[in-house]
């Protein structure tokens, strides 16, 4: 397949405009979370301060999620999505504002830093809601292979970048070149068409959260691969980020072959990218969840006392794995779902995946000394494959099929809200 027809999404001119405003805003991003955390220090702050307000960005994220779900909704994504870079754009000129006057107040960073949460609530449910309006059905897993290399490339490239910015001239300008990447988001946002809102908009806030609950709990294939990705951030990934550190530490090079070993998974993440482009594999949802088995090899090649070597071809096939599995299981879910409840949906998948992680990563320090860190990532890297194995056989995860499929022209809820369950010939009447 020629160059030309993998990247065949980018001649759409609505997409193009997106995928420049969104890797802008994603590299700034990825600098000025680096950026915040080297001023906090600069300036007097220590641990407590920095945790503080790492945490008041989490946190109303989170908590946010299904509102933003809810708002997308109902005003439209691309609505949405400009409130989002609007307040984002805002708190990076107001974080610029507080810590060039010296030693900030911690509590007035908390503030922005929250609001900053609240703003990528808002964000993140609409972001998927909104490509079905700019891309062509037949390009989705492009566009989502494309956002998602921009993902991992910019988290490779934003740290290294804030880094040097950093050095060469000081943290508060990093941040207000991420508030300047959101104006460059702003403006190509005001350039795309506008996005119709939920047909239900009339109704009220909880009304509407209802519905998209009983949407995403009525296809099995959705909520099963949700329950999975959140005990995966619980037992598997946040084990992995808390003790794998300790292990590079005590026996494979310190600080810098943890480095590369992150560094190559962001990099098996580009590549399984760029090996999704213009593939149309038959069962989307069998294939994401085989690529999701490789999320165990890095910690059983930790548990197993693997060398360097080991660890990091264990990370770089992880990484090919998420984007594999992270393209095709969003593409299965913006042509599965009904348009005016994608970004209610988006907003339970991502709370309902990441809800735990908080813990996971708690709790990671605590039961090592308990059990060993062999016992946690070892347990991490068994309950991944078992865990995959039980999702691999749900017959709803073999039926989806792509939307361009004569077979399957629609992915229906297998019971549908407020609705008796449709034979194998009938299509809910819900389903796009």
């Amino acid at each position: 397949m020629t160059v030309a027809r993998r990247l065949s999404v980018m001649g759409e001119r609505d997409f193009r405009r997106f995928f420049l405003g969104y890797s802008t805003s994603m590299l700034g991003s990825a600098m000025a979370s680096i950026a915040l955390a080297f001023a906090i220090l600069e300036t007097g702050g220590g641990g407590t301060e920095l945790g503080w307000v790492l945490a008041a960005r989490t946190l109303p994220l989170v908590l946010m999620l299904l509102v933003g779900g809810v708002i997308g909704d109902r005003v439209g994504s691309r609505r949405s999505m400009l409130a989002a870079d609007g307040v984002r754009f805002l708190t990076q000129l107001g974080l610029v504002a507080v810590l060039v006057g010296g030693r900030p107040n911690v509590w007035a960073l908390v503030g922005l830093v929250a609001l900053w949460g609240v703003a990528e609530a808002l964000f993140t449910p609409a972001l998927g809601a909104l490509l079905p309006h700019i891309v062509r059905p037949d390009a989705l897993s492009d566009a989502n292979a494309l956002l998602g290399i921009t993902r991992s490339a910019t988290a490779i490239a934003g740290p290294v970048l804030a880094g040097l910015l950093t050095a060469a001239v000081n943290a508060s300008s990093v941040i207000a070149l991420d508030a300047a990447s959101y104006a460059v988001s702003l403006v190509v946002l005001l350039l795309l068409p506008r996005t119709p809102p939920s047909t239900g908009a009339a109704s009220s806030f909880f009304a509407q959260l209802g519905d998209g609950w009983a949407e995403f709990r009525s296809r099995t294939w959705l909520w099963a691969t949700t329950v999975q990705g959140c005990l995966f951030n619980l037992l598997v990934w946040g084990p992995f980020l808390v003790l794998g550190p300790v292990v590079a530490e005590r026996r494979l090079g310190g600080a810098s072959a943890w480095g590369l070993v992150m560094a190559l998974q962001g990099c098996g993440a580009v590549a399984g990218g760029l090996a999704m482009l213009g593939r149309r594999p038959r069962r989307p949802l069998l294939v994401a969840m085989v690529a999701a088995f490789g999320w165990s090899l890095p910690s059983a090649a930790l548990a197993a006392d693997g060398s360097l070597p080991w660890v990091c071809g264990a990370a770089l096939a992880a990484g090919v794995g998420s984007a594999v599995c992270g393209t095709l299981h969003a593409t299965a879910v913006q042509r599965g779902v009904p348009p005016d409840m994608l970004a209610r949906v988006n907003a339970y998948t991502t709370f309902g995946a990441f809800a735990l992680g908080p813990v996971g990563l708690a709790a990671a320090g605590p039961i090592s000394v308990l059990v060993g860190t062999t016992g946690v990532l070892g347990f991490g890297a068994v309950w991944q494959i078992t865990a995959v194995a039980a999702v691999l056989a749900l017959p709803s995860i073999r039926a989806v099929l792509p939307a361009s499929s004569p077979e399957a022209p629609q992915n229906p809820p297998e019971n549908p809200p407020g609705g008796r369950r449709h034979g194998p010939g009938e299509r809910a009447p819900s389903a796009p």
